[in-house]
């Protein structure tokens, strides 16, 4: 088990019951476990062309700027709604336990542009799908998907369309 690994812990019963949530926070707090769980994030993209990361709020954008820098590329925030400004395109979605939206300011990419997705946590997969609608609706193109943390046993890769590899640094 890599060391960064390690530095995540688990939270029982958050955000509600019967939940175990993921705490990457003592991940990050640690700067030998944070660069290593970036690099472990980059380590398959790395000979990809991508031109951009697409990084997903919140705890996206934590993986998704470092991991930008990393491979050498923009990065764009896929938002909650009423967080950017100007023009936007939203995409709803529903969550383990609720239902909410996500929105991408509509000049964020040239058409055609490559870009990776980046999230913390693949759970139901509904977070990731929407926002593989909202990088879809800017025409843009898809190389493929990375998330910290996989749990498998939710079955949120079933959701994952397209043959655009999605690769996770961890499954528990």
């Amino acid at each position: 088990m890599a060391d960064w690994i390690q530095r995540i812990r688990d939270i029982p019963d958050f955000p509600k019951p019967g939940i175990v949530f993921k705490d990457i926070m003592p991940m990050l707090a640690d700067p030998l476990a944070n660069a290593a769980a970036i690099d472990a994030l980059a380590a398959p993209w790395r000979v990809t062309a991508i031109d951009a990361v697409m990084a997903i709020e919140a705890r996206g954008f934590l993986l998704g700027a470092p991991l930008a820098r990393e491979l050498g590329t923009g990065l764009v925030a896929v938002r909650k709604p009423g967080k950017l400004p100007g023009r936007v395109i939203e995409q709803r979605y529903a969550l383990e336990y609720g239902e909410d939206a996500l929105q991408v300011q509509a000049d964020a990419l040239p058409p055609g542009a490559r870009v990776l997705l980046v999230d913390d946590v693949l759970a139901t997969g509904g977070t990731l799908a929407a926002a593989r609608g909202l990088a879809d609706a800017l025409q843009a193109d898809v190389v493929g998907a990375a998330v910290l943390i996989e749990l498998d046993f939710l079955g949120g890769r079933a959701r994952w369309s397209g043959d655009a590899p999605l690769r996770a640094a961890w499954v528990p």
